[in-house]
């Protein structure tokens, strides 16, 4: 790949994809983000990486923004990705036409590929041991909806206009840049001001992967795949949270206190989330290089530089 697209560059998803990509001697890389984007110091400083200013609900322009033939477009942007995502149907529906434009953009780009961030979300409430791209996908929030649907709906639209999509649904992730409001990135700076933080019992299988990981898998599927593919992207291996819990407090301090089981499990709690990698394994060769022990050290010093300064 010498030249590519990515929206929500300064997203965790985003930055982790570009310095893969800047490490695999990309050319060029224009990073699409918003006009007021208070995180574009997330960007490497790299004359490869040029930024492209342009809203979701504009991405039709790109082409006329970047006036350049790419490779590969990615497309990590999602409107309504904060604490409340899955209540507004509406706002979670809008996403849909993003990113049919999103493909359409891709093709007068001249990219083979379009590579696009799904959900695991896409799932609903499957009790499935792991799940895999073709397991049944019985999405009940909003948002899950919306990320199945475009999946759908942008496989046929670049069928229409004659390029690949690869729609890659994404598992729990973990790591730099991560949302605030995430289970990770709030409980480890909770437990860094050692507050006492409140938890369901997390008896919860869950499946967690560092973000750098993900970076990766984004690029080789950017450089190896091709035709069309759906792929789940996790570690392939769970865990009850309240191991991934007790692991942060160990990392931290093993004297915090921990409020296990002191708050009741939200209506329709998942309870069994691990990725089936076979597929994207075998296509690529990937396999996830950091163990949760490694990549939640990388990430509590990470958030105790953030929470310094």
């Amino acid at each position: 790949m010498k030249k590519i697209v990515v929206t929500g560059a300064t997203s965790m998803l985003g930055v982790a994809t570009i310095d893969e990509c800047l490490k695999n001697d990309t050319e060029k890389i224009y990073a699409v983000v918003r006009n007021e984007s208070p995180n574009l110091y997330r960007l490497p400083n790299d004359e490869r990486v040029v930024k492209v200013y342009c809203q979701i609900s504009d991405y039709g322009n790109l082409p006329n923004i970047i006036n350049d033939s790419c490779d590969v477009f990615y497309h990590m942007a999602w409107d309504g990705t904060g604490v409340r995502r899955g209540e507004s149907v509406i706002g979670q529906s809008e996403n849909i036409k993003y990113t049919l434009e999103a493909v359409k953009a891709a093709k007068k780009l001249s990219c083979a590929k379009f590579i696009a961030s799904g959900s695991q979300a896409e799932y609903g409430l499957s009790k499935l041991e792991k799940l895999a791209p073709d397991s049944y996908a019985d999405p009940c929030t909003a948002y899950g909806i919306a990320k199945y649907a475009a999946g759908k709906l942008s496989m046929a639209e670049a069928d229409k206009v004659g390029i690949a999509c690869i729609w890659v649904r994404v598992f729990s992730v973990y790591g730099k840049y991560d949302k605030s409001s995430s289970m990770i990135s709030s409980s480890i700076t909770k437990m860094l001001h050692r507050e006492k933080v409140l938890f369901t019992a997390a008896d919860q299988m869950w499946d967690y992967l560092y973000s750098e990981d993900v970076g990766r898998a984004f690029y080789l599927i950017g450089e190896k795949v091709k035709g069309d593919r759906v792929y789940c992207l996790g570690s392939g291996k769970k865990r009850p949270l309240k191991e991934y819990i007790e692991i942060m407090k160990n990392k931290i301090d093993s004297s915090l206190p921990l409020g296990i089981g002191e708050i009741p499990y939200p209506k329709n709690a998942v309870m069994n989330i691990c990725a089936d990698i076979g597929m994207l394994t075998s296509d690529t060769d990937w396999k996830p290089q950091y163990s949760f022990e490694d990549g939640i050290e990388k990430t509590i010093n990470f958030l105790k530089k953030i929470h310094s300064n």
